[in-house]
């Protein structure tokens, strides 16, 4: 008997840990490539439970049986927890937006002169004490002591003075109901910082479990190695680079037709944390590695985007880690071609 299901995310994991508690081997199929033989056999549009069920079971029958291979606990738990901070950080961004929308009408020249990414602690404090512009412009000494332990001695005393004078004569207009929509960002972003430091907690108790060979590529952080590892799952189960390519969307279409052959864009199947993960890490690991920063280099003098350059030097990385799982190895720049 050989069992069979479609992926389906979190419905499945139950069932597939009652199957692997009970000893059985099942087979978790791609519901795409499912959908793709089921319009292969038949040019009718039937879709039921049971007409379902029958097309898992004759495509099951087409292919070789690959059985699913169960991940441990701790590496289930990473996958939860760094997808969650994945959600919670798209989660604060959107509140990120809502404050620079109401800070363009009140005070517009706030952004430009903090020249931050998000906002910082030091910006939190300031929005959430002194909200608006007419009392921002009135801030004592004694507030700058507080902003410069909060800042660690980064929020100087000129630029102390610069925002004041600003808020001064600021062209915004403070209207009520915006610094109502500002004070409930905030409450909502501080939550969420508190969420993702948790979480980041959580993620690195289970790393200190879980040993990788990754983290020794210089520029490469714990949160970004557990994300790789939880949604790679075991990388020795890879028997070739070009697989753990496919399994990250990483790949390129092809279309090939006569004597006419091209690559297209990227396939982007598989997971987006992984994906995204693997191309942010290439910018960092470039800034902490001459040979890396070579590469993107060379892919950019041959004249493709930055966004493309990255992507090549994601899959030089995916080759690295490959090797460095399968074999045990620390990663050793020395031996990089």
């Amino acid at each position: 008997m050989i069992i069979g299901l479609e992926a389906t995310g979190h419905y499945g994991e139950n069932l597939k840990s009652f199957l692997t508690l009970h000893g059985y081997s099942f087979m978790e199929i791609n519901p795409f490539l499912v959908k793709k033989f089921g319009e292969a056999q038949s040019l009718r549009k039937t879709k039921t439970d049971k007409k379902d069920a029958q097309m898992i079971s004759t495509y099951m029958r087409s292919v070789d049986y690959k059985a699913y291979h169960h991940q441990s606990y701790h590496i289930s738990a990473l996958k939860s927890l760094t997808r969650l901070r994945s959600k919670l950080i798209s989660m604060r961004t959107k509140h990120y937006n809502m404050m620079t929308k109401v800070l363009d009408v009140i005070f517009p020249e706030y952004k430009p002169f903090m020249k931050e990414q998000g906002y910082s602690e030091t910006s939190l404090y300031i929005l959430k004490h002194f909200y608006s512009p007419k009392r921002i412009s009135k801030l004592k000494d004694k507030h700058y002591e507080a902003l410069r332990k909060k800042s660690m001695g980064k929020f100087s005393y000129p630029k102390f003075v610069k925002l004041k004078t600003l808020a001064s004569n600021t062209i915004g207009v403070t209207q009520d109901y915006q610094l109502f929509k500002l004070k409930t960002s905030i409450a909502y972003v501080e939550k969420l910082n508190q969420d993702i430091k948790e979480t980041e907690k959580q993620i690195t108790s289970l790393m200190n479990r879980y040993p990788t060979k990754i983290q020794t590529i210089k520029g490469i952080g714990i949160i970004s190695a557990a994300t790789i590892i939880s949604e790679y799952g075991d990388i020795k189960l890879f028997s070739n680079p070009a697989e753990m390519l496919s399994y990250a969307g990483l790949d390129s279409t092809i279309k090939q037709s006569g004597t006419m052959s091209s690559t297209g864009k990227l396939v982007k199947r598989g997971s987006k944390y992984l994906r995204s993960t693997l191309i942010n890490i290439a910018m960092s690991v470039m800034i902490h590695n001459p040979l890396f920063y070579a590469y993107y280099t060379k892919k950019r003098l041959e004249g493709k985007h930055h966004r493309i350059a990255l992507i090549h030097l994601a899959k030089k990385l995916i080759r690295i880690m490959h090797h460095l799982e399968t074999h045990q190895e620390d990663f050793n720049d020395s031996k990089l071609k």
